[in-house]
């Protein structure tokens, strides 16, 4: 089961929120990575700085048909925002005298008490978690990341638990996951300093943003809503329901600065937080934003407010209904719109769909054949891999395209759907399955370091059930044997995230070596010696 296929099977509706794809364990580094998707050779040579400066140090642009994503560089920012930049980087400037002048305009743009601008949504959630343990008392300032004495508990519920929490969690917190409603109230102590949610479809629940911070304002707890990829609404939704800040990233759909953020909110807390960052001396020491983002973001902000918003939408939609109209000349292949359900990558997305068994090519075929050949396209979802999963499809996000792009996107899928390529199945490994069954003691030696883990199987025939036990992690594995070949697979939760362990390897009697996937982080090798038992 290829990325897409995995990513389908945990349940995820268009593959651009979010909160889906972090959840699914940096599933798009997977797909960058691990999934055996590997960039075109382009050759390089000293910078020249024009059109093609990518292309002159060995980099090719990306169509971007997927959303705002860091791993394909964000959005691209507006020029009013470029322009800030360049003339915000010709003075110098006392950077408080800054971000107070700053924070004035933010509150006149948003309404919200106060605004800061931080080095990204995650460099504000930090910024905002150590003003929560210390304030602006300088001594506690230098006693961080040692929490003793201090505040050092986050309160977050269960759905909220994320890849990026780790912003706040780099502070030495303790996390407190909440699993259900019943225990919200209890989670809160004199210990909490901060309470956390991430913003999205659980905004409106049991344990959503109201009443979170409904809980929290009874303990004197400030609340932090996430809401890096989102709409920024004016008023603000999440403030208007109790946040107490709300922070967002400037390089999504602000198209700000890609190394910029956004945090409005509290006016004492804000300015506790721009005390705890850059160009103070602190824990936010090494979190800096610059002059040139700060105008920058504030360029996007005011931009914000001034953008046609529905001939943005008209635009987008125009966009799908070009690649629309020439990828349904080819029988068999239809098409729809998904529309969003949150306002994360508020876009509309097209599916387009076919079967893979009569046109000779799968979504994850095309996915990455567009990938891998110029000119290049990222497509927001695939479906559909062989042998077995025939049914295809792949998603097209137009959220974070430019003019022409859908001329581009639409001729690249007319192409591989109407004239597939010849695809190499490899050989299917022949003989009886080898006996795999026990347990094994494995390394597993990573770019940088290695670790010990233990590998327990069952084995029915060709298929290997059991367990993958990590230094850390722990749960079961799948899989399967053809020959001596062995391949299998496990997930496991820690933290906000999940971390993904894909096998392949060769069995020669008691040893077994081979390849590991590991998504966004890339691949390890691995041996593994059956285990012996001692005599008794």
């Amino acid at each position: 089961m290829g990325i897409f296929e995995r990513l389908r099977a945990r349940g995820q509706n268009n593959g651009v929120n979010r909160r889906d794809l972090f959840r699914s364990g940096g599933a798009l580094g997977a797909l960058l990575a691990g999934a055996g998707i590997k960039p075109p050779k382009a050759s390089a040579g000293p910078l020249a700085i024009g059109a093609d400066i990518y292309q002159s140090i060995g980099v090719s642009p990306i169509v971007n048909c997927k959303g705002t994503f860091t791993i394909i560089s964000g959005s691209l920012s507006l020029p009013e925002v470029k322009h800030a930049m360049d003339e915000a980087g010709r003075h110098y400037v006392h950077m408080d005298e800054l971000m107070d002048a700053v924070g004035k305009r933010l509150v006149e743009i948003t309404g919200a008490p106060w605004g800061i601008v931080t080095a990204g949504c995650a460099a504000a959630m930090t910024h905002v978690t150590s003003a929560c343990l210390v304030g602006t008392d300088p001594e506690r300032m230098q006693q961080i990341p040692n929490l003793h004495g201090l505040k050092s508990e986050v309160v977050i519920p269960r759905y909220s638990r994320n890849v990026y929490d780790h912003a706040i969690r780099m502070l030495g917190v303790k996390v407190v996951t909440v699993e259900d409603a019943s225990k919200l109230e209890e989670a809160f102590n004199d210990r909490t300093a901060l309470a956390y949610v991430l913003a999205g479809p659980g905004d409106e629940g049991p344990m959503g943003t109201k009443v979170v911070a409904e809980i929290a304002k009874r303990h004197g707890v400030p609340l932090l809503v996430d809401a890096a990829a989102e709409d920024l609404t004016i008023p603000n939704i999440h403030l208007q329901r109790g946040a107490t800040v709300v922070t967002y990233s400037g390089g999504k759909i602000l198209r700000g600065p890609q190394c910029a953020g956004l945090a409005l909110g509290d006016k004492n807390l804000l300015q506790a937080a721009w005390a705890n960052s850059a160009p103070h001396h602190a824990f936010g020491r090494s979190l800096k934003v610059g002059k040139e983002e700060i105008m920058g973001m504030l360029a996007a902000v005011e931009m914000w407010v001034r953008r046609d918003h529905k001939a943005e939408w008209a635009m987008w939609q125009s966009w799908l209904d070009t690649i629309t109209s020439r990828v349904t000349k080819i029988a068999g292949v239809t098409t729809r719109i998904e529309m969003p359900d949150s306002l994360s990558n508020n876009a509309p997305t097209l599916v387009i769909e076919w079967d893979g068994s009569k046109l000779g090519i799968t979504g994850e075929e095309i996915s990455k054949q567009l990938y891998e050949t110029e000119p290049r396209v990222i497509l927001a979802e695939a479906r559909g891999s062989r042998p077995h999963s025939m049914a295809s499809g792949v998603w097209v996000m137009p959220y974070m395209m430019t003019p022409g792009d859908d001329k581009i996107a639409a001729d690249r899928l007319f192409n591989a759907l109407s004239k597939p390529p010849k695809i190499d199945m490899p050989p299917e490994a022949k003989g009886e399955p080898v006996v795999v069954a026990g347990r094994w003691d494995a390394i597993i030696e990573y770019q940088r370091g290695t670790a010990q883990h233990m590998l327990t199987f069952e084995q029915q025939g060709a298929q290997l059930t059991g367990t993958h036990q990590g230094e850390i992690v722990s749960g079961d594995l799948r899989g399967g044997v053809a020959g001596n070949l062995v391949h299998f697979s496990a997930g496991h939760r820690i933290e906000g995230t999940h971390l993904h362990f894909g096998f392949k390897g060769s069995v020669e009697g008691d040893t077994m070596a081979g390849s590991v996937d590991l998504g966004e982080y890339g691949r390890a090798k691995f041996t593994a010696k059956r285990h012996q038992y001692r005599s008794a």
